[in-house]
């Protein structure tokens, strides 16, 4: 089974072209952060091309940026081609069919209380300045 699953940042638009019979083809490359540190304490980050076909990649093109935040899956896959100097080129990349947006467009997530909303608007269990919470060990189901 060939089936890869990748998150990462863009590292920049998505550059969509179309072939000769006008279906839509596209490029790109996403930055992925390795799970593990390196020996001098840092994270590596590994920058992975991909392809994405049709209306696929005409919704992801509209709807990413440099820099966004994305979910991709597909399969891994391997051509070549001979280049003007007739050598054979190997490339490795992702043949994207799906995407995931991994935050809101065109703007970073913020917190709550850069919203200007109080904690205890949103937590139920907040004290509302009038008296501290009465929960006894009875009121708990454990």
């Amino acid at each position: 089974m060939n089936q890869v699953n990748l998150t990462g940042r863009l590292t920049k638009d998505v550059e969509v072209r179309y072939t000769q019979s006008g279906k839509a083809v596209g490029s790109g490359t996403i930055a992925v952060t390795r799970k593990f540190k390196s020996e001098n304490g840092e994270r590596e980050t590994d920058f992975i091309n991909f392809t994405m076909w049709g209306k696929t990649v005409e919704n992801f093109a509209n709807f990413t940026h440099k820099g966004s935040l994305v979910g991709l899956g597909g399969e891994w896959q391997t051509r070549n081609y001979e280049n003007n100097a007739g050598q054979r080129v190997y490339v490795n990349e992702l043949n994207a069919n799906t995407f995931d947006l991994l935050e809101p467009r065109g703007e970073q997530p913020q917190s709550i209380q850069s919203n200007n909303v109080n904690v205890a608007d949103v937590n139920p269990f907040a004290s509302k300045g009038n008296s501290p919470l009465d929960i006894s060990d009875d009121d708990l189901p454990f």
